[in-house]
């Protein structure tokens, strides 16, 4: 037995090789599973793991690479039957327990080879009786985590004859375009008893992705993947030579630290895995005029007044959202794509708007939808075929919207000069990038291509395109929307430097979407919506702002006709936050009352750095008027209130115990406090 020892100080995975056959320790799986059209499982399911291929994966050699920051170990194996090679590569960061796994697979045999599924991470020795997490995820209702016993998805049948093997798995799936529609693709499991946790998620832009956790060898196991054709119809043929890779995955782990060790180790990798950016520790505060306020329908004359407004409150960006290149009375759904200003909106033009904004000291920016081409814009006829989705060589519309497929020089030329032209010759710094269609399985680009392979191939198109406008722009700010939040990934987050986390009007609903948007966004890039109105309550507008306090803002709603005492509160809570938006780069989340519920009537998430706690409670309808958190990880503390300064609350703290105990009078309401502790300084 040869024995492969990889990691660093925070993580250490050891690999067994016995006869050829390598495992990590502790997990009776090969490192890669492979399905093919004539090479499928020896154990007959509708799992990902028990695959013929996999099982016939032998060590050929290994190399241990240190990139800047990084550990890396490369295994190299191969199947002498099928022929085919596989490339198992993990990655770690340097302090950080989470491994990052991709695998290359290379048909070496004589023959074509038709791909159905490969793994990108998959590994066993889990916990068997522990609790999975998924995190279901709908338009105006993001980020809501589920969790119950594993066993569940098959229960022991206490039959005579030896129980050794499942057919199923507890199995969470990602469909049509959208990454983040129907489930985050994320998801873990947690030992109550032990500590012992894990999270994972799949960097993938698209909706072909699948990932399971069941039991297997009397342990637990995951296995990650993108598009796979038992959900989603996916197929790729590798002629001999040619070579495939899967889509990266992330698996953070916590020995003993619960589920919110295991969410700040993945917050961590995610700042360590994704493009640099000046947006990211500068924090600007963005007003957008869309939710709750114009929706869809600026103007010269409705926009000015706004402007002003934004500028007082202490906004530095201000985007002009969706209409801007509609004429009034015309549907700015259907004739997207040209993305020129409108002249009935704007008698004195569009430039006489940025020219006021960057005259009131904030960055113009625009929304834009890039990847759709309305059924009404004369791009729709200007466009060759090729350059949109199509399935049996017809254009597929979705929504009154054909999608681009930016594997197409054509299609891909068209966006660059779009952006080309806002960014160079507009002057625009911000561009928010929405998505709001699903042209369903995906595009072929001829007979043999699978549909979910095309649309593989143009989320990676995807990818590259927005490499290459910030590339060429590298201080433009990409916001990353589709209907709210239904592509939430780290695959777009890597590269985009905000994520919209919901389209709830909502306040009070918006609550448990902000309070879990770390779980799948760092805080630095959460952008939620703040949109006061003037019919809301004090308490109200309290509670919007609050929820932006630790994420970003994204100030909106009618906030020139707030009467003075609710614009005090919105200033004051836009001055709060740039007090406290240094240390939010680098602080990670947790949750003292657990992870939010959707009518849970407090709530609270904390972000902490090294001597200060950040923590933001929310009491809704329903609940008692005191709340008492737990909070272990802190010595003795200072409370202090923050926001809003003429709350209610009443704080007190038992060193004793650690505990805090809060009392917020009215519901709904908000209040967020700085935690310090003794002697630290602020």
């Amino acid at each position: 037995m040869t024995t492969i020892r990889w990691g660093h100080e925070d993580l250490t995975w050891e690999f067994d090789v016995v006869d050829g056959k390598v495992r990590r320790r502790g997990s009776s799986l090969p490192l890669a599973e492979v399905t093919a059209a004539n090479h499928g499982r020896h154990w007959s399911s509708n799992r990902l793991v028990d695959t013929v291929i996999g099982a016939g994966l032998r060590y050929r050699t290994h190399r241990e690479l240190s990139e800047k920051d990084f550990q890396v170990l490369v295994i190299e194996l191969h199947d002498e039957e099928s022929g085919l090679a596989a490339e198992v590569t993990y990655r770690s960061p340097d302090g950080i327990p989470v491994v990052r796994g991709e695998v290359v697979v290379r048909n070496e045999g004589s023959a074509p080879l038709r791909l159905e599924s490969v793994t990108s991470l998959v590994t066993g020795g889990l916990a068997a009786g522990a609790d999975v997490l998924w995190a279901e995820n709908d338009w105006n209702a993001e980020c809501r985590w589920r969790r119950q016993p594993v066993r569940l998805s098959s229960p022991d049948r206490n039959g005579r004859l030896a129980d050794y093997r499942h057919k199923s798995a507890f199995t969470v799936a990602g469909r049509g375009v959208w990454s983040s529609c129907g489930h985050l693709p994320m998801g873990g499991l947690t030992d109550s008893a032990t500590g012992q946790s894990w999270v994972w998620q799949i960097e993938h832009n698209g909706g072909g992705w699948s990932w399971e956790c069941g039991e297997l060898d009397g342990t637990g196991y995951v296995a990650l993947s993108g598009p796979v054709d038992l959900q989603h119809g996916w197929n790729r043929v590798l002629a001999p030579g040619e070579e495939f890779r899967t889509v990266p995955v992330a698996l953070a782990f916590s020995a003993d630290g619960g589920l919110d060790d295991a969410f700040a180790a993945l917050t961590r990798y995610r700042r360590a895995t994704r493009r640099p950016h000046p947006d990211h520790e500068g924090l600007p505060v963005i007003f957008n005029d869309y939710m709750n306020c114009l929706m869809g329908d600026p103007t010269t004359a409705k926009l000015l007044p706004l402007i002003d407004a934004a500028a007082e409150a202490g906004a530095e960006y201000f985007v002009i959202d969706a209409g801007w290149y509609a004429e009034e009375g015309e549907s700015w759904w259907g004739t997207v794509g040209a993305w020129q200003p409108s002249r009935s909106r704007f008698p004195g033009g569009l430039q006489e708007v940025l020219t006021r904004i960057r005259d009131r000291g904030m960055v113009p920016g625009l929304w834009l939808e890039p990847e759709v081409i309305g059924v009404d814009s004369p791009l729709a006829r200007s466009l060759p075929d090729e350059a949109f989705f199509r399935r049996d060589g017809v254009r597929v519309s979705d929504c009154g919207r054909h999608q681009l497929d930016l594997r197409h020089p054509a299609a891909r030329a068209h966006l660059d000069e779009v952006v080309d032209r806002l960014v160079g010759q507009w002057g625009v710094g911000y561009l928010k990038l929405d998505y709001n269609i699903n042209p369903g399985s995906g595009t072929s680009a001829d007979s043999s291509e699978s549909p979910a392979d095309g649309l593989l191939g143009h989320n990676r198109a995807h990818l590259d395109w927005l490499d290459g406008v910030l590339d060429r722009h590298p201080h433009l700010v990409l916001e990353n929307c589709a209907s709210g939040g239904l592509r939430i990934d780290h695959a777009v987050l890597s590269r985009s430097q905000l994520q919209s986390t919901s389209d709830q009007q909502n306040l009070d609903r918006y609550v448990p979407i902000a309070a879990s948007a770390p779980t799948a966004i760092t805080p630095e890039q959460g952008a939620v919506w703040a949109y006061p109105l003037p019919e809301h309550s004090l308490d109200e507008v309290a509670v919007t702002m609050a929820n932006a306090l630790l994420g970003r803002i994204h100030l909106s709603g009618k906030i020139a006709d707030l009467r003075p005492e609710a614009r005090a509160l919105v200033h004051e809570a836009v001055a709060v936050y740039k007090s406290i938006r240094a240390d939010l780069p680098q602080a990670v989340p947790f949750w003292p009352l657990g992870l939010p519920g959707w009518e849970d009537p407090w709530i609270a998430l904390a972000m902490s750095t090294s001597s200060t706690t950040y923590l933001t409670l929310w009491r809704r309808p329903g609940g008692e008027d005191t709340v008492r958190l737990r909070l272990p990880q802190l010595s003795d503390v200072d409370v202090e209130v923050l926001y809003p300064d003429n709350s209610a609350a009443i704080t007190w703290w038992r060193a004793d115990t650690a505990e805090l105990s809060v009392t917020l009078p009215t519901a709904p309401s908000a209040v967020l406090c700085r935690l310090t502790t003794r002697g630290a300084d602020r």
